[in-house]
């Protein structure tokens, strides 16, 4: 079986090496010059950038097992234990929520306790609400078409339990506030990463640029298992042809038995026609999209301990400490990420770091003897799909109405977030679609 795949994030990358891998001969197409899709590193003087920070939880049992097969996992950290340090711009103290030993989903329960962010009266509400999230069914429809924000609400949660603790979780890992988010996408998160397995949240990250543990870790990858892959190879069209189906780039066509389209949707719609593939023609429109904006200060010294620690009572949400991963040598980067940053995208590098810092010093004392050295800023317009209420009735499976052709990508139904889980779970979808449809070539 001659199968083309079509875009080189980590949803293409691994189809393609699934398909490799069960002895399919796979050509993968990939408009940029570099492997990785949306986390990928560039260069700034002598310091390596992601282009955002991408962290993973114990319970992304898929990534884990893409990077075994990239043969990186080693480059990565893992938490033994679930903690997370939460400051505030109103208080010097730190609160932490770090999990004890006991099962799901009891594990938090004595550091919600202690959690100094929540009242009293707003902790005792946490349990109730998580239970009844435990027992929603997130394929219902109904559930999809509710705001989560609105739910949790309506069992007694107050703006300030909202932000303190299921935004905190939330909106970093759905790109979207609760008022905004599906509450069938939100009870995915909670349910995967904090209800069902005491381990599940367990925070993970790189412990190098991402261009190395993802991009150039692919490209040596599927060289090895016998995979082409074309850079600079900008797909056209995906048409349908007498034995199977052509792809035009500016080089030419070449036909192919199947197509794995692991694109999102506004490139799918400039490719191939969607009605065919059983879609709306407007579903980049519909399903829409979510920025993530990255703040990026290089200090002269040491302000924050620890490799993150996340905020409340403020704006900036989550920083990580990058210097050892950069390369710096002297004093400290840190990389602010900021979710669900419509309304920051578009704003100039000047007036982000006039309107960040005083929001950094407050949330970092040991910020007010600092030098910022460098500020700089990282944006993705277009990071995830926008995961609102009724998101998951526009998100189609794998397998499409027309034979050979099948689709990839965080957007598509994984039954997971736009995470890099989601996006490599649906590309061993797509695999498994077509491998079953081609058992025999």
């Amino acid at each position: 079986m001659r199968v083309a795949v079509v875009g080189g994030g980590l949803a293409g990358i691994a189809a393609a090496l699934r398909l490799a891998d069960d002895g399919a001969e796979v050509t993968l197409l990939e408009s940029r010059a570099k492997l990785g899709g949306l986390t990928h590193s560039f260069r700034r003087g002598q310091l390596w950038v992601d282009n955002g920070q991408h962290v993973f939880m114990r319970c992304c049992t898929q990534y884990l097992s893409f990077l075994d097969r990239l043969g990186v996992r080693d480059q990565t950290a893992l938490q033994d234990r679930l903690d997370v340090r939460v400051a505030s711009e109103l208080d010097p103290r730190v609160s932490r929520l770090r999990r004890n030993g006991l099962p799901a989903p009891l594990q938090l329960g004595a550091a919600l306790a202690r959690y100094r962010w929540l009242p009293l009266s707003q902790r005792a509400r946490v349990a109730p609400v998580a239970l009844a999230m435990r027992r929603l069914d997130v394929r219902d429809p109904g559930v999809d078409g509710q705001s989560f924000g609105a739910w949790l609400r309506e069992r007694g949660c107050s703006d300030r339990s909202i932000e303190a603790v299921w935004e905190l979780i939330g909106k970093a890992t759905i790109n979207a506030g609760a008022d905004d988010s599906s509450l069938a996408m939100a009870a995915t998160v909670f349910q995967l990463g904090m209800l069902s397995d005491r381990a599940a949240a367990d925070i993970g990250w790189a412990t190098v640029p991402l261009q190395q543990l993802h991009g150039d870790a692919a490209a040596t990858a599927l060289g090895g298992a016998g995979v082409s892959v074309l850079l600079r190879a900008k797909v056209s069209q995906v048409a349908p042809s007498p034995t199977g189906w052509n792809v035009r780039t500016a080089d030419g066509e070449t036909t192919f038995d199947a197509v794995v389209l692991a694109v999102p949707p506004t490139a799918l719609e400039k490719i191939t026609d969607l009605q065919q593939l059983g879609l709306p023609p407007d579903l980049a429109q519909r399903l829409g999209s979510a920025p993530i904006v990255n703040l990026h200060v290089i200090l002269d010294r040491t302000v924050l301990d620890g490799e993150f620690i996340a905020a409340v009572d403020s704006p900036l949400q989550w920083v990580f400490d990058r210097t050892e991963v950069s390369g710096l040598t002297h004093g400290q980067y840190l990389a602010v990420s900021i979710s669900a940053a419509e309304d920051l995208v578009d704003t100039p590098v000047a007036q982000l770091r006039e309107w960040a810092m005083p929001h950094l010093c407050a949330l970092l004392p040991g910020m007010s003897d600092a030098t910022v050295l460098d500020f700089f800023v990282t944006r993705e317009p277009d990071a995830t799909f926008r995961a609102a209420p009724g998101s998951g009735a526009l998100r189609p499976p794998a397998r499409t109405p027309v034979d050979g052709l099948v689709l990839a990508g965080a957007w598509t139904d994984t039954g997971w977030p736009a995470t890099m889980e989601g996006a490599v779970r649906s590309g061993h979808a797509a695999a498994a679609v077509l491998r079953a449809r081609y058992p025999e070539r």
